[in-house]
């Protein structure tokens, strides 16, 4: 069985894609998007074509012409199939491998088409979730995810607001922003709530500029988001962030205060900024559901994996933001190794991809420099009232929440959504898992624990899967003489 799925076509998906198809190995590329490219390399929704197309290369592609595919990345080789606008439910374990289910077609049309694709190995590259933390009138229209604002912006060229305030940490913020100016919107201030230079100066000093000059490369890219603010004159403020939303039935202003170093607001700060629309991140939770589905470990709220991207489980690799936070560069240099180790799984001869695992090594030392720079501080939970709404789809209080923690003895997630309702809505704790289990303070992996990974209709879960095995298809190429 020489067939490998891939979850996820971002960067780390695309990459590992290339990677295993570059040794001969039939791949299989499940995204739930239209077109190739994630959010980092999210196409023009509106627009036809995929600049991500398949190679017109044939199907016998030499070596030479492989190694060149595969460093253009954002092509991809022959040999992969991509399933597009597929929402992977369930993975299960088969004999010998496992098996993938999916439904093909968009997520609200009523003609879904049922698939079961069975691989000896997985690649999962699922990504992540925006993280938004709560404050009063967050559950107001026009408060944003900073990466639903992006997504507009670059996949559909629209602009949340005519007056956005960009509000969170972490660098991420300033692509955001100038997405946003590309698509019209007049950005009021960003509003950063660590300290964007000093907070670099958090770790040992050695440990900290080793992590700087692993990133060195990012220096361009800032003074280009740099220069682009100071051409648009717009304000940015360091451990400042938006801890109020007003509005009758829609976002009319913003309440932006100066944090202390564990972001407590500071009192006699407050500012009154006109705004229609917010955008709000504060960095990224990992995509959890399909991993848990195929029994990997995971610690810390990642996936745990070793230098060949491996996870506990066997034939499950992972690459991404599911094993950390370190950007599009980092996740393709993993999806690079991953797609290799899984190659060699499935039993292709391959040689160790010794320049993609050095840059690994590179890239997770830029991120664990990042990610000390600009950690998410428990004063956030100081902006919350009590009427302050934590869970926006079953529209739970912090005081309905910590009531229901204090009455009943809470030791988990699951017992935590039958007291207090949190996370038992449309979302499913994706919005508000992590910061419900920091005021509830259990393990906000328990959010992604769920025997069906994404949503599905009763009526498409008791249709009969056509099962694709590639162990038919060697059966058949065998037939007709053909060697796999």
């Amino acid at each position: 069985m020489r067939r490998i799925v891939v979850i996820g076509a971002g960067p780390a998906g695309m990459a590992a894609a290339n990677a295993a198809a570059l040794h001969g190995v039939e791949v299989v590329l499940i995204d739930a998007g239209a077109k190739l490219g994630g959010q980092y390399h999210r196409q023009d929704a509106v627009a036809s074509g995929d600049r991500f197309a398949p190679s017109a290369l044939s199907s016998d592609v030499s070596q030479a012409a492989s190694a060149k595919l595969a460093r253009r990345r954002f092509v991809l080789a022959p040999n992969v199939e991509h399933v597009a606008n597929a929402a992977v439910w369930a993975i299960e374990p088969v004999d010998g491998g496992h098996r993938v289910h999916l439904r093909v077609g968009p997520a609200d049309g009523l003609d879904r088409i049922g698939r079961a694709v069975e691989a000896r190995a997985l690649v999962l590259a699922t990504g992540a979730y925006d993280r938004a933390l709560p404050f009063p009138g967050w559950d107001l229209p026009g408060v944003f995810t900073a990466g639903a604002a992006q997504a507009l912006a670059k996949g559909q060229g629209v602009a949340v607001g005519d007056r956005v305030v960009v509000s969170g940490t972490g660098p991420f913020l300033l692509p955001v922003a100038a997405s946003l100016i590309g698509a019209g919107a007049r950005i009021v201030e960003v509003a950063e709530a660590n300290a964007a230079v000093t907070g670099w100066l958090s770790r040992p000093f050695k440990a900290q500029a080793t992590g700087a000059l692993a990133g060195w490369s990012k220096t361009g890219e800032l003074a280009r988001y740099a220069g682009m603010l100071a051409r648009h004159r717009v304000p940015y403020r360091s451990r400042t962030a938006v801890i109020e939303a007003h509005g009758s039935e829609c976002v009319e202003s913003v309440t932006v205060a100066r944090l202390d170093a564990l972001w407590n607001p500071v009192p006699g700060s407050e500012r009154r900024l006109e705004a229609d629309a917010v955008a709000v991140g504060f960095g990224f939770t990992p995509q959890l559901e399909l991993a848990l589905a195929a029994r990997c470990l995971v610690e810390d709220g990642f996936v745990v994996v070793d230098a060949a991207q491996g996870t506990s489980a066997p034939g499950v690799f992972a690459a991404g933001e599911l094993t950390g936070i370190g950007g599009a560069d980092l996740a393709a240099s993993e999806g690079a190794v991953a797609g290799a180790a899984a190659a060699k799984y499935v039993g292709a001869a391959v040689e160790p991809p010794v320049r993609a695992m050095a840059r690994v090594r590179s890239g997770r030392r830029f991120a664990a420099a990042l990610n000390a720079a600009y950690p998410v501080r428990p004063g956030w939970q100081g902006w919350l009232r009590d009427d302050t709404i934590v869970c926006r789809c079953e529209e739970v209080t912090r005081a309905s929440l910590y009531r229901a923690v204090d009455e009943r003895d809470v030791g988990a997630v699951r017992a935590l959504k039958l007291v207090s309702g949190a996370g038992l809505g449309l979302c499913q704790g994706r919005v508000c898992g992590q910061n419900v289990a920091e005021l509830a303070d259990v393990d906000p992996a328990g959010f992604a624990k769920r025997p069906i990974a994404s949503p599905i209709r009763l009526s498409e879960l008791a249709e009969e899967e056509p099962v694709e095995s590639p162990i038919d298809a060697e059966e058949s190429g065998r037939a007709l003489g053909v060697e796999y």
